[in-house]
């Protein structure tokens, strides 16, 4: 669908060198999540929804007999400690007959029965670590697939909880037909937990002041639960936060937010409307996230269909939160299926105005918030992550070239990689060459490696490759051309055995703006390759509203010449783009 070409008096387009690196913000501050240690983060729409086209045929019941389904019920839930999730589940579970899934409950259950998946899973938990996230799909997958599950519909309760995990239920066909957020305000849910008292002999929890106990000798015996101190609830809600705000980005069609800070009931009512809705409409459509945006706002690519379009508004530096992490998640999700498909040599090119070295925006806490989302997600999936530096990026201001990724290893050092251990466990720093190379290393990140004059970079990566064997190894925005001395002096030795072999890697991402030749605004499209998919061409169309649009121009199986970019904008005509890409 291509949009109309720009004026034929339009000077030509251009783009800026090719380059590495994303923004700063939040290095030092956040955590791993508990149930994942992908630290990544990505903003739904906070406006209300309401909904769109519908699925499935319920008949409704009276009183407390479960709505029967002639298509079983599919429904996500999710909500901060304290929100009422699971005083609405069990609300949900009476109307609706549906089987509740959580994956704490399923964890206990497996353990316990001693099944395969349940050792497997003791096995971590008994050494203090994390669950990997495709063992815990695995649980859930197998609870979903069980007679009951297919009869009488599910819900999912807190699940799936990263981004990880909603991707891996992705590949598998397996989404909701609602997925509902319970929204109530920190200092309420703070309030809710701290206040919160357990009944050691009864299990019954009440609170100090919404549901105080109902005589002395039950006062006197209550107890407050270790996880319900100030500081931890803090913790737990900002875990959450991190938690939902990558998931959310994959469910935004079918979100619906819910104001949970209201009586039981009411908030129950609500839910109950929405669900209504589903079961009342035959439509083929699924229940969508409805904010005031029409349903294709959501966009996707032929080649692609999780792909949600290119964020807008990218000359607004430094970006914001979500444009960061919807990068990120675009890197990871083509990383991650480069990897599925044996792939051991890749590399990642991403250069947005954020991250262009041409513009003095370089933003090295950006480059180092991705290589961090990057190297937790594959921790998570149990394996173990080098994440190497070139040894002359090392420490200080002037310690090596470009400057600005010099003092890259004290960063990773000393920056935030969570509460749960990853680094030192599953995540270990070191430098590019064969002696950094570890028998239990499970794969390696190097950080835009650089080739540079005397100090080439090239043979401590190729020692460094042949010692890791068939373990992927994953080059961040690397730079490996030749560079000039201060004199200008090319150094040639060996020039074509280095660059064969910078060749070899293959890319699995490659993201760059568009500009008019000789200028770096206004942004006139994009270039996007997310493996295993296509090059593709955009145009950035503004529209009425104020806002703007990434049109899909052309497709290409190579990476794209400066006269294939040309023609696809404004026809067959030679010359415009030459030497940029």
């Amino acid at each position: 669908m291509a949009a109309s070409s720009p004026a034929t008096t339009s000077p030509p387009l251009a783009g800026p060198a090719i380059h590495r690196g994303l923004q700063s913000g939040s290095l030092f501050r956040r955590s791993l999540p508990a149930s994942t240690a992908q630290t990544v983060s990505a903003s739904a729409a906070s406006t209300a929804p309401k909904p769109r086209g519908l699925l499935l045929r319920c008949r409704a019941a009276e009183g407390s007999v479960p709505v029967q389904v002639e298509a079983p019920l599919k429904v996500m839930i999710s909500g901060a400690p304290a929100s009422g999730k699971g005083t609405q589940c069990r609300m949900i579970v009476e109307k609706y007959g549906l089987v509740h899934i959580s994956t704490g409950d399923l964890l206990r259950a497996e353990v316990s029965s001693g099944s395969d998946i349940g050792k497997k899973a003791k096995e971590y938990m008994d050494n203090g670590m994390l669950v990997p996230d495709q063992v815990v799909t695995n649980m859930v997958v197998s609870r979903l697939s069980q007679p009951d599950v297919r009869k009488k519909g599910w819900l999912l309760d807190g699940y799936p909880r990263s981004y990880a995990q909603a991707q891996s239920l992705e590949s598998m066909k397996i989404r909701p037909d609602i997925f509902i957020v319970l929204e109530v305000p920190d200092g309420n849910l703070i309030d809710r937990c701290v206040g919160r008292r357990l009944d050691p002999v009864t299990g019954k929890i009440y609170h100090v002041k919404n549901f105080p106990p109902e005589n002395d000798e039950i006062s006197d015996r209550l107890i407050t639960r270790s996880d319900d101190t100030f500081e931890k609830v803090k913790s737990r809600l900002e875990t959450y936060k991190q938690n939902s705000e990558a998931v959310l980005l994959t469910y935004s069609d079918l979100l619906n937010q819910i104001d949970g800070d209201r009586q039981v009931e009411v908030v129950f009512q609500e839910i109950d409307s929405l669900l209504q809705k589903i079961c009342a409409n035959t439509s083929e459509d699924k229940l969508a996230k409805t904010n005031g945006k029409p349903p294709d706002s959501v966009r996707t690519t032929a080649s692609k269909n999780e792909y949600r379009g290119i964020p807008t508004r990218l000359n607004n530096i430094p970006h914001s939160r979500e444009i960061r992490k919807y990068f990120y998640d675009d890197v990871l999700q083509a990383t991650k299926h480069a990897i599925e498909d044996k792939k051991t040599r890749l590399q990642i090119d991403i250069n947005i105005p954020e991250l262009n070295p041409e513009m003095d925006v370089y933003r090295i806490g950006t480059l180092m918030e991705l290589v961090r989302d990057l190297s937790l997600t594959f921790a998570n999936d149990g394996k173990r992550v080098k994440v190497c530096v070139q040894g002359s990026m090392g420490q200080g201001a002037f310690a090596g070239i470009p400057l600005q990724l010099a003092g890259t290893r004290k960063i990773l050092e000393i920056m935030d990689w969570g509460d749960y251990g990853a680094k030192g466990a599953f995540i270990n720093i070191g430098a590019v060459g064969a002696s950094e190379v570890d028998k239990e290393d499970d794969m390696f990140v190097l950080i835009a490696p650089q080739n540079a004059v005397g100090n080439c970079i090239i043979d401590d990566m190729k020692a460094m490759t042949d010692a890791a064997g068939d373990r992927p190894v994953i080059l961040v925005n690397p730079r490996l051309k030749d560079m000039p001395a201060s004199s200008g002096v090319m150094q040639t030795m060996g020039r074509d055995m280095r660059l064969k072999y910078a060749a070899s890697f293959e890319t699995c991402y490659s993201f760059r703006l568009l500009f008019y030749a000789g200028t770096f605004y206004p942004i006139m499209g994009a270039l996007r390759m997310a493996y295993p998919n296509k090059y593709e061409i955009y145009r950035r169309v503004d529209e009425p509203n104020g806002k703007e649009k990434y049109d899909l121009l052309a497709e290409f199986t190579e990476n794209p010449t400066a006269d294939d970019i040309t023609n696809a904008f404004k026809g067959p005509k030679k010359g415009f783009l030459s030497g940029i890409l």
